[in-house]
């Protein structure tokens, strides 16, 4: 690889830029794929979402670059502005970032000029064309797969009507029904909005289990299970608890009590795990 040289403009500009890094962590340039909640993570914090082609990177010095994780290197980056995906700041044809790769196998910055990006960031108040990446992994190479697999994801977010971030548990309540076997669990759900959100479970003699989730004031006995990777099933599988809070369990009786939690496990079976890839740091806090 060949030599990186520092102009003293690009230096003092990747110096000024160092007061974003401690809220913007790390980003590898090669990393595991991408999962659904992956995706979901990035675009729920991202303000934008940019397609971009690097156009120049500059190591920053060690110095001048603290909280650097072993293996890795802060680069200045400025990038040429392919399109704004998502987002409603103003941006011009380039734009400016910091950002931590992983160093190749001979302990080198990888190329990185004319590489193309998706980037998940927010702008830096009073510094037009500076971005804040949202995470560690808030710079992925950009292709069409990945375009076409994040539109979807940021076009739900933008509904109105989008399902909210669940936050937690409020009650739960499973009630017998008059003949045996028969009964109703209905779990009502915090949210970060304020919106109400619940999940019921309905069990009827000689017959499977049938669960649900509404997004309202109505609790709807029809309501239905969210398609696995949709921002509904998103938000359920991989933010509630993975076992029903004693606490949240408004039940007296031993029996109901027991239904509750049980119906409870039967809708996380049926949710799924959330895996993903690239959740090894926190996302940087709004």
């Amino acid at each position: 690889m060949h030599e990186i040289r520092f102009s003293c403009r690009a230096v003092v500009a990747a110096m000024a830029l160092a007061v974003c890094v401690a809220a913007a962590p790390p980003t590898a340039t090669s990393a595991p794929a991408p999962t659904y909640a992956d995706l979901a993570d990035l675009s729920d914090a991202a303000d934008l979402v940019v397609h971009a082609k690097i156009a120049k990177a500059i190591a920053v010095p060690a110095e001048r670059a603290a909280n650097v994780a072993p293996g890795r290197a802060r680069v200045y980056i400025e990038a040429e502005t392919l399109g704004l995906i998502a987002g409603s700041a103003p941006l011009g044809e380039s734009i400016r970032y910091l950002v931590d790769v992983p160093l190749d196998a001979k302990g080198k910055i990888p190329k990185l000029k004319k590489r193309e990006v998706l980037l998940f960031a927010r702008a830096v108040a009073g510094r037009p064309g500076e971005l804040q990446l949202v995470g560690p992994n808030a710079q992925l190479d950009w292709n069409p797969a990945l375009d076409a697999r994040v539109k979807p994801i940021l076009a739900d977010l933008a509904l109105r009507d989008a399902a909210p971030a669940i936050t937690g548990i409020r009650d739960a309540l499973s009630v017998a029904g008059t003949l045996a076997g028969e009964s109703e669990t209905q779990v009502f759900l915090g949210t970060r909005s304020g919106d109400p959100v619940s999940l019921t479970v309905i069990r009827r003699p000689g017959m499977a289990p049938t669960w649900g989730v509404s997004f309202g004031e109505i609790v709807d006995q029809a309501a239905r299970p969210p398609e696995r990777e949709t921002l509904a099933w998103y938000r359920l599988a991989c933010f509630l608890p993975g076992q029903l809070p004693a606490g949240a369990n408004l039940a007296q009786d031993s029996a109901s009590r027991s239904r509750a939690a049980e119906d409870y496990r039967f809708v996380m079976q049926q949710l799924g795990p959330c895996p993903r890839n690239l959740a090894a740091e926190t996302l940087a806090a709004r």
